[in-house]
């Protein structure tokens, strides 16, 4: 991976007028690295009192370029000056943050900011006034939610690249020295965002990687190495998944010569999982880990079959969403299990035509083996609800091409049994940017995938696929609440955005930890 930006707090009296260190120090061809500095402006050129003072020697030359430019400090509006008057800096960016709303801006605009400030950055050093005009808040929580932008805007998977970078491509090595008012609070409230951050770009890692590479073994290598958080992990082999009864799983897998895997993490962040004498019920987060997709006996075409490698991205997100929620130690019970296999056309593989027996006893009928994520879902899902009695169930799974039909790469299809865990993932989506959008289930599509031969049938047809494959989860969760992510559209290939360049998104940590965060998380004591 890139190398990452070093990114430090401290005070806004130390944002000083001379980037002496800026000036003097030097990048890897010899060159003096560029010294940038960054301020924000609101409605009319607005600043705080401490960037207005700062940028005084250059003020005239502000304000006529700002008349060139046409910049008056509206949101996404930039003005970039080079070789600002009186400044020994080689550069100048004020961002407008005037959203024209009479409302502070929200956590995810301060973290979109960061992403914006890191894609006009080539390198060097760096000096931030994180400081806005009224009404715009910039304290710690904010300072912490920009810093997560920059990171996040910065990622990039390059670890098979042995090709030297070009000069158009960014130089990576930056310092970013980011101005507040109070470095002791930033500092402190930087590390829980840091966590997630860092439970994003595991996800996003493990989604980029090659197949050759992350095989199921591999896979669940990599989430047993949670344990070093403190995180409990368990890996069932093929031999105990059997014993259990996992047979739609295992049916998936059969036709590989990699061994399939259940990986079971469970974060006790609440203690021994006991609250006043009482068992208290976890909480459930289960991932689709397809590590690749060839479709099976029914293959898929071979354009694009390439990008299957990222059909294991609610795994991922799983994964990284343990990692967040372990490293910045959430007061929460959290069960987290992903299904991780691969699916590949051999002499072995299951068929058309084949009826498998799940681990809840229920026989499924197997019309296309390219409908196989469902499968390993539910005995998963099955699993846990049997095993643990979550308070409620979350799966991720890039699991239809027909969400992508209905919903483009914009949001997630969410699918529930349950209208207020519904409304609080709606509700994390909208303060994060990972939306979702609710679509229907009913009896009527049940019907859809009745089985003249077994209980059900493991797709329903063209109409309605992502609701047919919701109901055919429904039928492995009983009475625990549930809700169904359908990310296809979000967790893989999703497009470019100003916090994420990269292939694999990460999607769904940010989502599901502020879920955890505001709804779930045992509050301290006043």
């Amino acid at each position: 991976m890139s190398e990452k930006a070093k990114v430090e707090f401290v005070a806004l009296s130390q944002i000083l007028p001379k980037a002496v260190a800026g000036k003097e120090a030097a990048n890897a061809k010899g060159e003096a690295e560029v010294s940038c500095l960054v301020a924000f402006a609101g409605a009319a050129m607005a600043m705080g009192a401490g960037s207005a003072k700062l940028l005084e020697p250059s003020a005239e030359q502000i304000a006529r370029a700002a008349r060139a430019a046409r910049f008056k400090g509206k949101v996404g509006s930039v003005l970039d000056i080079a070789g600002p008057h009186g400044l020994d800096f080689d550069r100048l960016l004020i961002l407008g943050v005037d959203s024209g709303k009479d409302v502070a801006a929200s956590d995810q605009e301060t973290v979109i900011l960061g992403g914006k400030v890191m894609g006009m950055l080539r390198g060097g050093n760096v000096q931030v006034l994180f400081e806005m005009p009224a009404p715009l808040v910039c304290g710690a929580d904010e300072a912490a939610d920009f810093v997560q932008g920059l990171l996040l805007r910065h990622y990039k998977f390059d670890l098979y690249k042995t090709r030297k970078k070009t000069d158009a491509e960014p130089d990576g090595a930056l310092h970013i020295k980011v101005g507040v008012a109070d470095v002791e609070a930033a500092v402190e409230a930087s590390q829980a965002t840091k966590a997630v951050t860092d439970g994003v770009v595991l996800a996003r890692n493990l989604v980029n990687e090659p197949p050759n590479v992350l095989f199921p073994e591999e896979f669940a290598a990599r989430a047993k190495a949670l344990e070093a958080l403190g995180v409990e992990v368990t890996v069932l082999d093929e031999k105990a998944m059997s014993k259990l009864g996992m047979g739609a799983l295992l049916a998936v897998g059969q036709g590989s010569r990699r061994e399939s895997q259940t990986v079971i993490m469970r974060w006790r962040g609440t203690g021994s999982g006991k609250e006043k004498g009482k068992k208290s019920k976890p909480i459930a987060f289960i991932g689709k880990g397809v590590i690749f997709d060839t479709g099976g006996i029914s293959i898929k075409p071979g354009a694009g079959m390439e990008d299957m490698k990222g059909d294991m991205a609610g795994a991922a997100c799983v994964v990284g969403l343990m990692h967040a929620l372990a490293a910045r130690k959430a007061k929460v019970d959290v069960i987290g299990a992903i299904g991780v296999v691969e699916n590949m056309p051999d002499g072995n593989a299951y068929r058309p035509g084949d009826i498998v027996k799940s681990m809840s006893g229920q026989t499924i009928e197997i019309i296309n083996t390219d409908a196989e994520g469902r499968l390993v879902l539910a005995d998963v899902l099955w699993y846990v609800q049997d095993k643990y009695e979550p308070a409620f169930m979350v799966d991720l799974a890039t699991l239809t091409g027909a969400i992508l039909v209905a919903l483009g790469q914009e949001k997630a299809g969410l699918f529930s049994n349950n209208d207020e865990l519904s409304h609080r993932l709606g509700e994390a989506g909208k303060a994060t940017g990972e939306a979702v959008w609710r679509l229907p289930m009913g009896p009527a599509y049940d019907k859809m995938i009745d089985s003249k031969f077994a209980d059900m049938k493991n797709t329903g047809g063209r109409h309605g696929g992502s609701i047919t494959a919701a109901q055919f989860l429904q039928r492995f969760v009983n009475d625990t609440p549930w809700a169904h992510l359908d990310i296809a559209g979000t967790g893989m290939g999703s497009p470019q955005s100003d916090i994420n360049q990269s292939w694999g998104s990460g999607w769904g940590v940010r989502l599901l930890n502020r879920l955890v965060a505001d709804y779930y998380e045992a509050k301290p004591k006043a």
